[in-house]
């Protein structure tokens, strides 16, 4: 289908598709069973301008909007989901300072992650929190001119890896969810150490590791906005990556569904190519139908992202849900086309359904996208009365 891009986004497509043919591809298999970081990658990602997409024009970036990243990531995604968590989530972590940094601190940190140079990463998730932003057991005391940060982050992709974080932390915890504040901690920090790499079922390119926090001291400044905003600001920063999520969907599942059908063209049972068989034409032809309609939605909630709406809760919720769930179907349908083939390492099948099922659970299990889907329907039910 024609979504009517511009000559800009073209280019983004173009470039993110040469890096993915290119550079991710021939590597994706021997990162996933080593489980290394795709460091080089990273690389021919700056030297592409990719990371500033996300980044506002005035410090160092090229102030894109959600449908351009996530033409980027789609296609990242489609060679490998480890290599496109670890670029989408340097936009997560760093739309937190977009969004609510001030002029000093977006001068600070924005460009060093506009060039590629500095990855971000966002801490949110801890043991007894993560759907459940009010159960942050991580602190942060101001004394004098620091906060002094105390507890744990768990799973944070690109954990150890990247150079800048955003950190949700209680500053009151009487208060609950409205007092929690975010902050920006740098790497290097005193106090501030990382556990051991997580072992993953899927993205094992991508880095996941523990954050830890010990009496780590922060300058003043580095909170970002005032005290009390780190609930907003998780919400507001969620809402706008879920759709980066959508696109990661969108991106495994295209790229699942071409294997199967390069495969079912060139396997030959009882005399035929089993492409000709009915049975395979229905399942490709499902495939086709749902990666279509999560793309058109995914593309559509991004450029309703991008008018600037403002309540965009529901809609990212619908996009992330569909595209995900969309995806762990396509790429189990797509290795059952491929049969005990797509079961064998010799393929990628078996690694983008892996790598698939993360999309369900991280930045909000689907199961918490549909109470928050529903939970503005009825909002919507009350105010229509």
């Amino acid at each position: 289908m024609d979504y009517f891009l511009t000559e800009e986004q073209q280019m983004i497509r173009d470039t993110a598709i040469q890096i993915a043919e290119e550079v991710i591809v021939p590597a994706r298999a021997d990162l996933d069973e080593k489980e290394e970081f795709p460091k080089d990658i990273v690389k021919a990602l700056a030297q592409s301008d990719l990371f500033r997409l996300f980044v506002p024009e005035e410090y160092g970036g090229l102030g894109k909007g959600s449908f351009d990243l996530c033409i980027a990531i789609e296609e990242l995604s489609k060679a490998c989901l480890g290599v496109s968590t670890t670029y989408a989530a340097t936009a997560l972590g760093a739309y937190p300072i977009v969004l609510f940094g001030s002029d000093a601190q977006k001068k600070r940190f924005l460009p060093g992650i506009a060039e590629g140079k500095r990855l971000a990463a966002f801490g949110l998730t801890e043991t007894s929190a993560g759907s459940d932003m009010g159960g942050i057991q991580t602190t942060a005391k101001l004394e004098g001119s620091q906060y002094v940060l105390n507890g744990t982050k768990q799973w944070i992709t690109n954990g150890g890896e990247a150079e800048i974080y955003t950190i949700i932390a209680m500053t009151d915890k009487e208060k609950g969810p409205r007092g929690a504040s975010v902050f920006i901690v740098e790497k290097g920090y005193r106090g501030f150490t990382f556990g051991k790499k997580e072992k993953k079922l899927g993205i094992r390119a991508s880095a996941t590791r523990e954050l830890v926090f010990n009496n780590c001291r922060i300058p003043k400044e580095n909170i970002l906005g005032k005290e009390g905003n780190g609930f907003i600001a998780a919400l507001k920063t969620l809402n706008k990556a879920r759709v980066g999520v959508g696109a990661q969907g969108v991106g495994v599942a295209q790229g699942a569904f071409e294997e199967a059908v390069k495969f079912a063209k060139e396997r030959y049972q009882f005399g035929h190519p089993i492409i000709n068989f009915q049975a395979v034409q229905h399942m490709l032809a499902d495939m086709a139908i749902q990666i279509e309609a999560a793309r058109s939605l995914v593309y559509s909630v991004a450029r309703h992202i991008d008018s600037g709406a403002k309540d965009i809760s529901k809609e990212s919720a619908i996009a992330k849900t569909f595209a995900t769930d969309m995806a762990m179907k396509v790429t189990v349908d797509a290795l059952q086309v491929m049969g005990g083939a797509g079961y064998m390492k010799e393929y990628p099948l078996e690694k983008m359904m892996r790598d698939a099922k993360i999309l369900q659970i991280y930045e909000g299990t689907n199961q918490v996208q549909r109470n928050v889907i529903g939970q503005a329907i009825i909002k919507e039910m009350i105010r229509k009365k």
